[in-house]
């Protein structure tokens, strides 16, 4: 149920740079911005809570306190991981993300990734650099097959993406329906698979889901590609199968430890790609986030069903 919000409520912002545009909301809202050292002081006087810092802990460790709590969180990411905890999970908040705008960005990231390892871009810009004119022969693309984790709109996504591409493609889910294989699928579909593609919430039972094990059911040939959360991957698994040279190649673009440490030794590895958490990141995006904000504020203020409503036991949007 979309709680019922007062005349002029308190808007509580948890900021990062750059801040929301949310000039419609002008004495529509009392809006308080906050860091992350202020924040447990300042949650008991909001009505709503905005975590536009998506990468902060902050909430997850100001919430157990005493006092009233805002009755509805939106936080600007499609990942709820980072906010969540026992407390806000058994709270009456209403939780929303940001479901829908990364949806698109994450799937064509994916396919660049998939097109430049078949057809050796990034040896082709080595080679360039080092004016080598060295012939070689890509991959097909087409009649490849690609295993997709995670069975919601960031996953459907990339299986359209990548049918558009010829690849067959299978979607695993939490549970097996039509159009989408179950966990006990899996190990079968990756041991076939030439791209294995992680795009799953991080909840207790995709922790970690791809441990030596998994990537030892792989095939040399297989690519592998993170999408979802860091915590996803076993990291230090990752690192001895791409030295051991049990899986060809893998490219992250989230991680346990976000920024990535200079002196971490994925930096080095063979065949792994990196890349800053950006594969969802396209020119406008944090205005598209502040549109989606506004626009869920304006249903609420108005007492209408919130969409994007996170089911806060699973850690994602239900419905797929």
């Amino acid at each position: 149920m979309t709680p019922t919000p007062p005349t002029r409520p308190t808007l509580l912002v948890l900021d990062a740079e750059p801040p929301p545009r949310l000039g419609r909301l002008t004495g529509r809202a009392r809006i308080v911005h906050t860091d992350a050292a202020h924040l447990a002081e300042r949650l008991p006087t909001a009505d709503a809570l905005l975590v536009w810092d998506f990468a902060s802990h902050a909430v997850r460790e100001a919430w157990p306190g005493g006092g009233p709590r805002p009755r509805w969180v939106h936080t600007a990411s499609a990942g709820v991981d980072h906010l969540m905890c026992p407390e806000l999970a058994a709270s009456d908040t209403v939780v929303t993300n940001a479901r829908g705008i990364f949806d698109q960005p994450i799937a064509e990231y994916v396919a660049a990734l998939v097109l430049a390892v078949a057809k050796d871009l990034p040896r082709t810009l080595e080679f360039q650099r080092e004016r080598a004119w060295r012939h070689r022969e890509g991959r097909r693309v087409a009649g490849t097959r690609a295993c997709v984790v995670g069975s919601g709109p960031i996953g459907r996504a990339i299986v359209r993406m990548l049918k558009a591409l010829g690849v067959t493609t299978a979607l695993v889910g939490r549970v097996p329906r039509t159009g989408v294989h179950g966990p006990d699928d899996l190990d079968r579909l990756i041991s076939r698979a030439d791209w294995v593609i992680a795009a799953a919430p991080l909840t207790e039972q995709t922790y970690r889901m791809f441990d030596a094990r998994r990537f030892g059911v792989m095939q040399p040939s297989a690519f592998f590609v993170n999408v979802g959360r860091g915590q996803l991957v076993d990291e230090d698994a990752l690192a001895e199968a791409l030295v051991r040279r049990w899986i060809a190649g893998a490219a992250l673009d989230v991680f346990a430890a976000e920024p990535l440490p200079a002196d971490s030794p994925l930096w080095g590895l063979p065949e792994l790609i990196v890349s800053p958490h950006m594969s969802g990141d396209t020119v406008g995006w944090r205005d598209e986030l502040g549109t989606q904000f506004v626009q869920l504020y304006e249903r609420w203020a108005a007492g209408r069903s919130l969409v994007n409503v996170v089911d806060k036991k699973r850690g994602y949007v239900p419905g797929h």
